[in-house]
């Protein structure tokens, strides 16, 4: 068969356009989301960076733990992310909490517009990784709030899987 070109095998990720985890540098990550909020949807967009709040978060100093996403003029921003000065950048550093633009398609934000207006969710950063490519991405999550009972319940549930698994580790 000459002349015909081959094509590479395909990626396996689970959604199409996704990398898979383990192909992530995550820089920071915000694990008490997962517990004050029940996740509804999760979407990966990417980030408006100065060149140095890259440098300071290639060094893996970052901190999106009280940090949200906000709709404003149709577009997606990042408020209360706190990106520390990179100490080399002198007089051309950046606001550590200053707002940064979120990048994402605009279904995908007016997807977060309405749930955010209409259902009164919000849009909380789960954490901030470098893809493959090298390029600084946010994953977001559309989440509603837990009051204190679900988070009684969940870790209910998580201590019970625990359980569970220490039992089925012993009796082999």
């Amino acid at each position: 068969m000459a002349g015909g070109s081959h094509r590479p095998p395909r990626s396996k990720s689970v959604r199409p356009g996704r990398t898979d985890v383990k192909d992530q540098k995550v820089v920071a990550d915000n694990r008490r989301a997962r517990f004050d909020y029940a996740i509804i949807d999760t979407f990966e967009a990417g980030i408006e960076l100065l060149g140095s709040e890259v440098k300071s978060l290639r060094e893996g100093r970052a901190n999106i733990g009280d940090s949200y996403a906000s709709v404003e003029d149709g577009q997606l921003w990042l408020i209360n992310g706190f990106i520390p000065e990179f100490k080399m950048a002198n007089q051309f550093n950046h606001e550590p909490r200053r707002k940064r633009k979120l990048l994402l398609h605009r279904r995908q934000i007016d997807k977060l517009a309405s749930g955010v207006s209409r259902e009164g969710l919000t849009v909380v950063p789960l954490k901030i990784f470098f893809n493959p490519q090298g390029y600084a991405k946010v994953d977001l999550a559309l989440a509603k709030g837990k009051k204190s009972h679900d988070k009684r319940e969940s870790d209910k549930a998580r201590t019970w899987q625990r359980d569970k698994s220490r039992v089925m580790r012993e009796r082999g």
